[in-house]
């Protein structure tokens, strides 16, 4: 008759002190561990690909708006230049190369829902929730000149969402309704409801430009 025995030696599993960690035995017998190699790849595989994703550095902080950020547009033609909104109606616009506040407008009353920037560059809109779409100059006023819109449309609803044509002189809401305008009209040249929920988002599509009144919308609700 035989008989196993199992001894353990107090000096492997017993810590020392608090701090030392706790041992925990382990079987290494490969044929209890079948899928053990391909599941530590996959585990190291994916730790390295986060570890990229993740690896981007963090370069600076555009610090002065004294509300949260509501909503961002970038100049079509100048990568240094960005605008954003803020919740408490001021509009900033930022020289990413020097990382500073070139000009601040107070643009609304209430939150900036939405901001764009003309193809050309030349100026840009802006809707808030006092039910307003104002058209601004990129650049800023001259000497002894108030900083003024150059253009102000007061709707009946509020506005929650521009953006403006890739190459004509149009521009679309978004709100209870998506509206079409012309900058020389102040009223919309084409009105689209879908039923009684709102749209937060409006967006000209930037390939297929010459489809239902030249006009693609991608409309997010």
């Amino acid at each position: 008759m035989k008989v196993k025995m199992l001894s353990r030696n107090p000096d492997n599993y017993v810590r020392e002190t608090k701090l030392d960690l706790q041992r925990v035995p382990r079987n290494y017998d490969p044929t209890l561990h079948p899928f053990e190699v391909p599941r530590e790849y996959v585990r190291a595989l994916n730790a390295t690909k986060l570890e990229r994703v993740f690896a981007k550095p963090f370069l600076a902080s555009l610090d002065g708006h004294r509300d949260g950020v509501n909503c961002l547009a970038k100049h079509p033609k100048n990568l240094a230049t960005i605008l954003s909104g803020a919740c408490d109606g001021e509009v900033r616009i930022w020289n990413l190369t020097q990382r500073n506040c070139i000009r601040t407008i107070q643009a609304h009353e209430g939150f900036v829902r939405g901001i764009c920037t003309r193809f050309c560059g030349t100026s840009f809109f802006t809707v808030g929730d006092d039910k307003t779409v104002k058209q601004w100059k990129m650049d800023g006023p001259g000497y002894g000149e108030e900083e003024e819109p150059l253009h102000t449309i007061l709707g009946k609803t509020v506005y929650t969402g521009i953006d403006h044509h890739w190459k004509e002189a149009v521009f679309a809401t978004c709100g209870q309704q998506v509206d079409i305008w012309d900058e020389q009209r102040t009223n919309p040249i084409c009105s689209m409801t879908w039923g009684f929920d709102s749209i937060s988002s409006v967006k000209f599509n930037p390939v297929e430009v010459m489809c239902f009144f030249k006009y693609v919308l991608l409309i997010i609700a």
